[in-house]
């Protein structure tokens, strides 16, 4: 995420870090390399424009110019003004004061409507809501039947109409169903098009005006840059839109829509998809997201995620291990797989702050060949690992397809990593403080 204009930024700032004095001169150089950053990533020309214009005011203010560290001062000048650009705060979804609220989505084919219905029912009903999804998009073939399938996947129901019916028709009816069934939201997954067209929208004002949504929220592309920006206007214009969804911003490397659409449209971003799971739907942080697009990480997600992830009943019982020294592979084993649960690895590395991007490696494929290795040994091995000697290594790295340096080396790894966990309840157990992640 970012991957491409962070890299880009991080040489900027680089440059600014490593010298002790800065004048206006060398501001204009920077800000003149953040720009071409900025365009290179698919940012609108006026955003670019209206962005720097601000940072270059307060840069070459005297509180930065004449302070001890004027190359932090700048990057936390950027930082700011780049939180103000993508919304300053985070926008939660509204809900109707008497429900059911109703959250209309919108959008082109293959924006990922359909699936975001699905994972914002999922994230709905996770939050204690108990939500309908309705199947208004009548005229892409198996839409309806791609919404039962994901709609049974999470255990919510779809409300799909009489066989003959119009998206409007089956909008309505379905909000009399929730009345009499107890459903707090609906979500209506409408129609779209490859493109917008009149009688695309004049559907969809239908929609609108029969249900009152309580939103209306437009599922966009990101990695379509400023296609993506150029439709939200459209849709906009026509239908008052309440907020964006911007999906697949995991494989997003620019950043040229999450960058320019709030400041072109005007709607905040209300959550932005980066994964295909059905947890891969988080809600949109302004301050977060500027923070991974300087390359500082982002805690406080590696946090929720953890927490979302983790068994606290395991992570009790890990607790209890390690006060008693019997912490073992079969756990070390354990912590891996509750790992992949938070999401893809490399996105987990962005989020740790300091650390440097991984050049050509794959450690989705370093934590199958570590599970591989631990799955060769004996169950006696994985309780004392005390008494792997070196036939023992040879026939597990045979045994998962790896070589000896790789059991050593994952070998040294459960070792150290005992031995830090140890020092952390010994630590906690000292001051009373929290651990980070659960279990550990």
């Amino acid at each position: 995420m970012f991957e491409a204009l962070t890299e880009r930024l991080g040489q900027v700032f680089k440059k600014l870090r490593g010298r002790g004095h800065l004048t206006e001169a060398d501001i204009i150089e920077a800000l003149r390399e953040v720009r071409l950053a900025l365009l290179e990533a698919d940012v609108h020309f006026k955003v670019v424009k209206g962005f720097l214009e601000k940072v270059k005011e307060r840069a070459k203010g005297r509180e930065v110019l004449e302070s001890l560290t004027p190359g932090q001062q700048v990057i936390k000048v950027v930082y700011e003004e780049l939180v103000e650009l993508l919304g300053h705060e985070e926008s939660r979804l509204r809900f109707a004061a008497v429900p059911p609220s109703s959250f209309m989505l919108v959008g082109l084919h293959g924006s990922g409507k359909t699936t975001t219905a699905a994972k914002l029912a999922y994230r709905l009903e996770k939050e204690g809501c108990r939500p309908l999804l309705v199947a208004a998009d009548l005229r892409r073939e198996a839409a309806v039947e791609q919404l039962q399938i994901l709609g049974r996947r999470i255990g919510v129901e779809v409300y799909e109409g009489p066989a003959v019916s119009s998206p409007l028709q089956v909008c309505q009816e379905a909000i009399t169903f929730a009345k009499a069934k107890g459903y707090s939201v609906l979500i209506l997954d409408t129609g779209g098009r490859l493109h917008i067209d009149e009688p695309l929208m004049q559907e969809l004002r239908s929609i609108k005006a029969a249900m009152c949504p309580t939103e209306v929220l437009l599922v966009a592309d990101a990695m379509t840059g400023q296609d993506a920006v150029n439709s939200a206007s459209r849709f906009d214009a026509e239908l008052h839109l309440t907020g964006i969804i911007l999906t697949k911003l995991d494989g997003d490397t620019r950043g040229g829509a999450a960058l320019s659409i709030r400041a072109i449209c005007g709607k905040p971003i209300k959550f932005i998809g980066v994964g295909e799971k059905f947890e891969a739907l988080e809600p949109f942080h302004p301050d977060r997201t500027a923070s991974r697009i300087l390359g500082m990480g982002d805690v406080l997600t590696l946090v929720e995620r953890a927490e979302a992830a983790f068994d606290k009943k395991r992570a009790e019982e890990l607790a209890r291990k390690l006060k008693q020294e019997a912490f073992t592979l079969d756990d070390f084993q354990e912590q891996l797989r509750q790992l992949k649960r938070m999401g893809p690895v490399d996105q987990l590395l962005e989020l740790i702050p300091g650390l440097p991007r991984l050049q050509g490696s794959r450690p989705e494929e370093e934590l199958k060949r570590m599970e591989a290795i631990i799955d060769s040994m004996t169950p006696k091995e994985r309780r004392a690992p005390w008494i792997i000697d070196g036939s023992r290594r040879r026939r597990i790295a045979q045994g998962s397809g790896t070589n000896v340096a790789e059991v050593n080396r994952l070998l040294k790894q459960f070792w150290e990593l005992q031995k830090l966990m140890k020092q952390l309840m010994q630590a906690k157990g000292r001051r009373g403080r929290k651990l980070l992640l659960p279990g550990l």
